[in-house]
């Protein structure tokens, strides 16, 4: 029996990728779950009623296994990935480690998923941001009938994205500023109060950009073309899942914003809740543990020839990125020979 290493499971999305294959029926024995430091008798949960061995990284034997998610950290995937092509396998890489490698495939399924396994050069494909991956799913139907041409995007990031630390540093922070205890021992990951803040600082600064906004620039060019322009502001706000982002797009030619309002509800993966009225659209709160990319405030920009924008929200562990793997796992893994 072919299996999957899932590596990284003990993260917030390792488990959120686990829970999606107990979800769709995947079988625990088709499975190795895999992680940094983890002593011999570590286990992760598998659905409500079950429990799974977690194997250590270091002595994990890649050629047990036909193909590999990585779910882990830049630095765990660019040391570890190079041991499992060794051995032939196949890898879906979450952590951003190869997202430029022009032989590495940035893939979002549904969107640019067609034969990727013979377009990936080295045996990896590699999914791109959440935050990137919620706007393309959002411009699916759009893209093929519209050539945008700039996009600008303020995007508001929640503690979720620096991993679980930062959520329990958010929580911590919050404890004690009810309790009125000082937040000077609790402000490690941030460098700042997060709690009830506001933070235009989202990862490490890259010349006047962080290596955050860049990412939308990269990625974006990568996956639609070169020549369109991308301005991204990101900032943090004391939230523990999900990413907001308000979208501007310019295209080449005239659009109607009901015609990319309806292209946008034929949209798989796509919700529009567009009301104007008091609270007629959806926010970060609201799509916690949901698998859809949100829609709302969805108008024509006047301020621009053929603009329009609109207001997208999805929880980015889930939505984002452990369906996104999901998704290609079951279309393209299952072609090189892993059974589920």
């Amino acid at each position: 029996m072919s299996k999957t290493a899932i590596v990284g499971v003990t993260g917030s999305l390792g488990r959120e990728f686990l829970s999606i294959l107990e979800e769709n029926s995947v079988k625990s024995s088709t499975i190795f779950a895999v992680d940094t430091n983890s002593p011999l008798g570590t286990q992760v949960s598998y659905g409500e009623d079950e429990d799974i061995d977690v194997f250590n990284l270091e002595d994990f034997d890649f050629s047990s296994v036909t193909a590999a998610v990585f779910m882990t950290s830049e630095e765990v995937a660019k040391h570890y990935i190079p041991r499992a092509l060794s051995k032939n396998v196949k890898v879906i890489d979450c952590s951003g480690a190869y997202v430029m490698d022009t032989d590495v495939p940035l893939v979002v399924s549904g969107i640019n998923d067609e034969d990727v396994w013979n377009r990936a050069k080295k045996g990896i494909i590699a999914l791109p941001s959440p935050q990137v991956t919620q706007i393309l799913v959002a411009l699916q139907k759009t893209t093929q009938s519209n050539k945008i041409t700039r996009l600008v995007i303020n995007a508001y990031v929640s503690a979720s994205v620096y991993g679980k630390e930062a959520m329990d540093e958010l929580f911590t922070q919050t404890r004690k500023i009810f309790m009125n205890e000082p937040l000077v021992d609790d402000e490690q990951v941030f460098k700042k109060q997060i709690a009830f803040n506001v933070l235009p600082q989202v990862s490490e600064f890259i010349g006047e950009e962080t290596k955050f906004e860049w990412s939308y620039n990269a990625e974006i060019k990568k996956i639609l073309g070169t020549d369109i322009k991308v301005h991204a502001n990101c900032a943090f706000v004391p939230t523990f899942i999900g990413i907001g982002e308000f979208v501007n797009v310019e295209c080449e030619n005239e659009v109607d914003v009901d015609e990319i309002r309806n292209a946008m509800r034929e949209t798989k993966g796509v919700v529009v809740f567009d009301k104007h009225v008091d609270c007629g659209y959806v926010s970060v709160n609201d799509v916690q543990g949901e698998d859809d990319v949100y829609v709302s405030r969805l108008r024509q920009d006047i301020s621009v020839e053929n603009g329009f924008s609109f207001w997208c929200v999805a929880d980015n562990l889930r939505a984002c990125t452990a369906r996104n793997a999901y998704n290609l796992f079951q279309m393209n893994i299952k072609k090189i020979g892993v059974k589920c």
